[in-house]
């Protein structure tokens, strides 16, 4: 399940319409930061060689990519804790083979893989090799899609600055009309404008917000990996839990502590009706 990142949104909006409003506040009109020419000069020489620079596939990949900075997998620690918790207990009753019914529940195929190959019996090594191979490919895969970004983020600012020097060298063609030469200089400058803002509020901050979600499920799959080691090796789910916990955040942990208080309640509260 895809959980929205509104965050993401937000942020270019907020940074969108603070510009706007510091134009609008110096009384300025916003009029005269449009500039058609600059921006298809400084989109189109980014997104230019941002194609020279990449491989069809890799380009065909910017739209999914796009998708994940506002559209992240939810995958809860807590959850995933309760889950491994669960499957320790009925590994330890009854044996690996009764995890088999438990597999049409996981959603994620990474965790599901997993957990099929831990009830067919693989080696450990074998298991930690196949499910490290699968995690390297992801982050290989993420680590593209923020490269694609932050490339667009290097390029912006200068192709802004070439329809700058466009500009200058037009404003220079017209130097006997003095009239022509302020409004000439003020559209020159647009184009860098144009770059620096894409840059830093566009570009840049989506290659980050995509290494933010792709450090946080590459953490997720390395728990996911601990924990199916642990519970082929025949682990007290006890100690299952403790090991899970030691990849908690203070935060997780504050989280999952409410959680386990307003479970103990439910039960009490169950005891006391029957």
């Amino acid at each position: 399940m895809n959980k929205y990142d509104f965050l993401t949104a937000v942020g270019i909006i907020v940074g969108v319409g603070l510009v706007l409003m510091g134009i609008i506040v110096q009384d300025g009109e916003l009029g005269a930061f449009m500039d058609p020419a600059g921006m298809m000069i400084t989109l189109g020489g980014t997104f230019g060689a941002t194609l020279v620079s990449f491989r069809q596939g890799e380009i065909k990949t910017v739209v999914q990519v796009t998708k994940n900075v506002f559209f992240q997998k939810e995958q809860s620690i807590i959850d995933l804790h309760d889950r491994f918790t669960d499957l320790a207990q009925k590994a330890r009753r009854e044996g690996l083979l009764v995890l088999e019914d438990e597999l049409d529940e996981i959603e994620d195929p990474f965790f599901r893989n997993g957990l099929q190959m831990v009830i067919d019996g693989f080696e450990p090594d074998n298991i930690r090799s196949i499910l490290n191979a699968e995690l390297t490919s992801m982050e290989a895969r993420h680590e593209q899609g923020q490269k694609l970004f932050s490339t667009m983020g290097t390029f912006s600012p200068a192709f802004g600055m070439i329809g700058t020097l466009i500009g200058l060298i037009m404003m220079l063609a017209e130097l006997d009309d003095p009239d022509a030469i302020g409004p000439g200089m003020s559209v020159a400058l647009l184009t860098t404008f144009y770059g620096v803002f894409l840059a830093n509020l566009v570009f840049i901050p989506i290659s980050n917000k995509l290494a933010l979600h792709s450090e946080e499920e590459s953490r997720m799959k390395e728990i996911i990996i601990e924990a199916l080691l642990a519970l082929q090796s025949g682990i007290n789910p006890r100690l299952l839990k403790e090991q899970i916990k030691s990849y908690f955040s203070p935060q997780e942990k504050k989280l999952l502590e409410e959680a386990q208080k307003r479970a103990e309640e439910e039960e009490e509260d169950d005891l006391v009706d029957v």
